[in-house]
């Protein structure tokens, strides 16, 4: 019987962004059990406090980082480079990210560039200052973390897809410019999971609605609040657990030949595949119900 050969996490140093809650908290720990050495990047001490009292086998260590922050980031950057000394890094997961939810006419520049500013700009100036660290260990990964929705732009969420295709398109470049060092490049997009991150979607949007000129705000309102209560409940009825991206993190980094993309839930690779084979026409037909009013009773009844 065929067996893919893996690689020991033991004693092996990694990172990770955004391990201060959701699916990189769940990572971190889940990378730590396995017997990684991990590296948390959270943005406020009380949350890496609770992060490594909730690992049992006492291999996260905080190290406070924002990724918008090039000061911030080259902090983290020495830090590491302390501990791990001559070793290096064997892995760098960019996980960090926000999602910006709202109509695209309400999406102002100051919200689309924080968008790009955390989910994009400050990908590539964490991998940049840990790209010493990965050189250093032999064959290190490196994993980026996207979404479904890196491959199918939907409405309402296109500020939030714009930056998660280009976080797919710098994987791209990053996996080809790499590979020359021996540094493979892996993307893990999870689709629909239920986490903290889909209150503050709402929150957000709603606050991006109220910025807006009111005659604006009057032509998304209805659609959009219905997009978001739907979107809400498929991601709570979600089968795709955040288990199920740490268990495609730890393969990224410890297959022997690592996937160049794994797409976590049935949703996302029905997306995948959507995306690939469907004419613009039909796909935009069968977003069309998202953006369409639904009728009141009294327009109901006048039918």
């Amino acid at each position: 019987m065929f067996t893919r050969k893996t690689i020991k996490p033991q004693g092996k140093f990694i990172f990770i962004t955004g391990a201060s809650s959701g699916l990189g908290r769940e990572t971190a720990l889940f990378l730590a059990q396995q017997g990684f050495q991990v590296f948390g990047g959270v943005r406020r001490a009380q949350d890496g406090e609770t992060l490594a009292a909730d690992c049992k086998s006492g291999r996260i260590k905080p190290v406070i980082i924002d990724v918008t922050d090039e000061q911030s980031v080259k902090a983290a950057a020495s830090q590491i480079s302390d501990t791990v000394e001559g070793q290096g890094l064997w892995g760098l997961i960019n996980n960090a990210g926000i999602c910006i939810s709202a109509p695209l006419e309400c999406v102002s520049s100051q919200l689309l560039r924080h968008q790009l500013e955390v989910n994009l700009i400050g990908q590539l100036a964490v991998t940049r200052a840990m790209l010493p660290l990965l050189r250093t260990s032999q064959s290190a990964r490196l994993v980026n973390v996207t979404s479904g929705l890196g491959t199918v732009a939907i409405p309402y969420l296109g500020a939030y897809s714009a930056a998660q295709f280009a976080k797919e398109g710098l994987s791209d470049a990053l996996r080809r410019e790499l590979a020359p060092m021996g540094i493979t490049v892996s993307v893990v997009s999870p689709g629909a999971i239920w986490t903290p991150i889909w209150g503050k979607i709402a929150l957000e949007g709603e606050q991006a609605l109220s910025q807006a000129p009111t005659e604006v705000s009057a032509l998304y309102r209805d659609t959009y609040l219905n997009f978001l209560r739907f979107n809400e409940q498929g991601a709570r009825d979600s089968r795709t657990m955040p288990a199920d991206v740490a268990a495609a993190v730890f393969s990224a980094l410890t297959s022997e030949k690592p996937k160049t993309r794994y797409r976590v839930g049935a949703d996302i690779r029905r997306g995948a595949l959507l995306a690939r084979w469907l004419p613009d026409a039909i796909l935009d037909k069968m977003f069309r119900p998202i953006v369409t009013p639904v009728p009141s009773s009294k327009e109901q009844q006048h039918v």
